[in-house]
């Protein structure tokens, strides 16, 4: 992902936003585990810690009963607060947050578990804000396909990057019931792609600044739709091989 501006909001690479070209790979890549999610969300009282800019919350708000969205960067809860009017944008620390306990139904956090420092902290926060059988949809990427052979994660904001056993361990040892585990792949288009720019479409959006990119592969990274990422259920398919990870948890009643 590629630094800049958006609507007045830096992208700085830590956040994916809809309507830029560059990040459309990444903005579709997240936008199909909003999708997959609107089924668990339906008629519910949600909240999404790590909002970011507020797309994803505004999506979530087309089956919720109501959302809110949490965030602790001020200028991007400000922006998301102006820019999606069908749901509530409030500040607030990841590890402290501003929501009663058992007072949601869904809470919905995705691409941000890898950002925090105390994972513990975070996990057990998120179930005291849960209703006793209330669900944590959970996503962040897959570390054997995001950072693959490497100690350290690839992406510099990243705290900490987890496998399919690793993340389900987490949740487990700080109170949660596992219910499913999902992992988002490419589609066969998305390997064609791969094959195509060497092994890698991701590297290759990578590789150099996207002034820098040829024709060609601007054409092919604006054709990317959610429709090129398929959300199979672990027993399904092998979700190591998954390009993201996705738990449905409960909080025990």
């Amino acid at each position: 992902m590629h630094q800049g501006i958006r609507g007045g909001l830096p992208l700085t690479g830590e956040r994916t936003v809809p309507g830029v070209p560059s990040e459309n790979y990444w903005f579709r890549r997240h936008e199909a585990a909003y999708e997959f999610a609107l089924p668990l969300v339906t008629g519910a009282t949600v909240l999404e810690v790590g909002c970011g800019e507020g797309y994803g919350t505004a999506r979530l708000a087309r089956a919720a009963g109501r959302v809110v969205g949490v965030d602790y960067d001020a200028g991007t809860v400000t922006h998301a607060a102006a820019s999606y009017l069908s749901a509530r944008f409030v500040r607030g620390n990841l590890a402290a947050l501003p929501v009663r306990s058992e007072s949601v139904d869904v809470v919905a956090s995705l691409q941000v578990v890898e950002h925090v420092w105390d994972h513990g902290e975070f996990v057990r926060e998120c179930l005291r804000v849960l209703r006793p059988g209330g669900a944590l949809f959970l996503t962040t990427p897959n570390r054997l396909t995001f950072s693959p052979g490497r100690d350290v994660p690839a992406n510099p904001f990243h705290s900490k990057e987890f496998a399919a056993d690793e993340l389900v361990d987490l949740l487990g040892r700080h109170g949660c019931a596992i219910e499913t585990v999902f992992g988002v792949h490419a589609s066969r288009r998305l390997v064609e792609l791969d094959r195509a720019y060497g092994g890698s479409f991701v590297d290759a959006q990578l590789a150099a600044p996207p002034d820098q990119w040829t024709s060609r592969l601007r054409r092919d990274v604006a054709s990317v739709g959610v429709a090129d990422f398929t959300v199979l259920a672990a027993d399904l398919h092998q979700v190591d091989e998954a390009l993201d990870l996705a738990v449905v948890a409960r909080r025990p009643g």
